[in-house]
């Protein structure tokens, strides 16, 4: 369609965001799951209960074995929906918390397993559904921090700035020492406990141009614009020294946990993937080290 202009409006498809049928309904939106295809799912709340479950028969099927077959139900209760967990092997956690039964909030987040879900209420549902696909482009679903995606956009963005105004910029990579081990001593559960601990005392650490992005699994990266390798190691070992010193405890159980880092400062021929692989060896230089240190590319 062209206007007076001459100007033609450019039409996009929009069907693959699910939008809502109509304003008014509560809903369910996956925004992490181990299987790629159901995010950004919706799950609309009615006057009929929910259940979440592995078996086939409930409402909402996950193909996990972290998930009981009987694992939850959502349902109305007055003017609101509840979550009650059906006493299942792993639990129902609510914002991070076990709930056996929780009127759910604006916002709330349920972890089932390895998927997330979050209530997005009625009131301007089209609005918090727009706002919450967005989000799920540039943040990780598990621990609130950026993405991978995000994490490279920015790095694409801080180095011609950088060298545009001859400032320094350094990358810090690290990832959780016997992450594996964890997994398979404390189970799954607690290793996102852990993945999400570690990225809360990191945010708490950084400035606030500073960018953190889970890289990958088990690994996070730091960009740091205008500051130095050294600057950068100082950066990593106050945060190593912060993730040693911290208890961590999921279900009365307390978990040790170190990290191993690596420091590169951008170099004048570096493009984006040889920076990322300058900071990278440096943190395969820690973990042959004997894990929990800093390196340092120049060091």
């Amino acid at each position: 369609m062209a206007s007076d202009t001459g100007v033609k409006t450019r039409v996009i498809a929009v069907d693959k965001l699910q939008l809502p049928a109509k304003p008014g309904n509560d809903c369910l939106v996956v925004i992490y799951s181990a299987d790629s295809r159901q995010l950004g799912r919706r799950h609309l709340l009615g006057a009929e209960p929910i259940s979440i479950g592995r078996g086939s028969d409930n409402t909402l099927v996950m193909d996990s074995d972290s998930v009981s077959r009987k694992h939850a139900v959502v349902k109305p209760a007055g003017e609101s929906f509840v979550i009650e967990d059906l006493e299942s092997t792993n639990g129902t956690y609510v914002n991070d918390a076990p709930v056996s039964t929780h009127v759910l909030r604006k916002g709330d987040q349920i972890k089932i397993g390895d998927t997330i879900l979050k209530y997005l209420s009625g009131s301007d549902m089209e609005t918090q559904y727009h706002e919450t696909i967005y989000r799920m482009t540039i943040e990780d679903g598990l621990t609130g921090v950026h993405n991978k995606r995000y994490l490279l956009e920015t790095m694409d963005r801080e180095i011609p700035r950088a060298r545009r105004h001859d400032r320094p910029l350094t990358l810090v990579m690290f990832d959780i020492d016997r992450f594996k081990t964890i997994n398979d001593t404390f189970g799954h559960l607690a290793g996102d406990y852990v993945l999400r601990e570690i990225a809360r005392i990191a945010k708490a650490r950084l400035r606030p141009d500073d960018v953190i992005g889970r890289y990958g699994g088990e690994e996070f990266g730091l960009v740091l614009p205008e500051t130095d390798e050294a600057g950068g190691g100082r950066v990593a070992e106050e945060l190593r020294a912060r993730i040693e010193a911290h208890t961590f405890v999921f279900e009365n159980e307390k978990i040790s946990v170190t990290a191993s880092f690596g420091v590169a400062q951008l170099l004048e021929n570096r493009d984006l993937l040889g920076f990322v692989k300058d900071s990278d060896e440096q943190l395969y230089r820690a973990k042959r080290d004997g894990r929990n240190c800093v390196r340092i590319m120049s060091a």
